[in-house]
């Protein structure tokens, strides 16, 4: 709670921030808000398995705050003519996501009938992620032509960061004892399970476009990737040396629908 909290206190920073800056430089604002399915990809499942990707999904909710370089609030009217001033957006984000987790695969088919494959299909977890950060969007086309046209369309690339705090949970429907007892806990992840959660950073790609609903709103669709710099985002990390298939870190992709209104 008290992380939770760290993260709102910091992303109103980042808006007072922005509002400085405003008035400084004479930007002007966005705001908005988004939600979309998640799909996790972890050390539950089979990696490039469809099943895994189709079953570890989740949900993600959204606060989003934007930089307009093109358009100055404070006096009405655009900014000096620039590519910069044009083409690119500034992003704040404060979101979180959670998923459920489970094996899907070839190892949990019906036909395995090991120890190992009981075990992997009585396992269960979820993982919450808080984030908060920023992202710079590129539009190829003009953001000026977009804005002063109801009903066009604007694409966009992005990059940024961000910084996530996660809570992973995990439990077997065999018994208690996840993480320790070979009874209920298949070899890999003995001593390679931790639930305690914790903080990581991430990078975040998206490519997207923005629909001009009104002159003074915006909808928005965007497909994200987020990779985080941790592989115990799920709450389990196999040694990478000998367990191949979990070398990666955990990430996601989010498919996101947005609402974007311009304050003036």
């Amino acid at each position: 709670m008290k992380t939770t909290q760290y993260f709102i206190v910091t992303f109103l920073l980042l808006l007072c921030f922005n509002n400085k800056a405003t008035a400084q430089f004479g930007f002007s604002h966005e705001i908005g808000a988004i939600v979309g399915p998640v799909a996790f990809q972890s050390d539950y499942g089979e990696r490039h398995d469809i099943s895994t990707n189709a079953g570890n999904t989740g949900y993600g909710i959204g606060l989003i705050h934007y930089l307009n370089f093109s358009y100055k609030a404070d006096c009405n009217c655009y900014t000096p003519e620039t590519y910069f001033n044009d083409h690119f957006k500034l992003r704040s984000e404060f979101s979180y996501n959670k998923t459920n987790l489970q094996h899907f695969g070839e190892w949990v088919a019906d036909k395995k009938t090991s120890l190992t494959a009981n075990q992997l299909r009585a396992m269960r977890g979820s993982t919450a992620v808080t984030n908060i950060g920023m992202q710079l969007e590129f539009f190829p086309y003009s953001i000026r032509d977009f804005t002063a046209n109801i009903g066009s369309f604007g694409p966009f690339i992005s990059l940024g960061g961000q910084f996530s705090f996660f809570k992973p949970t995990a439990y077997s429907e065999m018994g208690p004892g996840l993480g320790q007892l070979p009874t209920v806990t298949p070899i890999k992840y003995i001593n390679a399970f931790d639930v305690k959660g914790g903080t990581t950073w991430s990078v975040v790609s998206s490519v997207g476009t923005r629909y001009k609903l009104s002159p003074l709103s915006d909808l928005m669709v965007d497909l994200r990737f987020q990779y985080y710099f941790s592989n115990w985002v799920d709450g389990l990390s196999p040694d990478p040396k000998v367990y191949l298939e979990n070398r990666a870190n955990d990430w996601n992709i989010w498919f996101n629908f947005g609402y974007i209104y311009y304050i003036q």
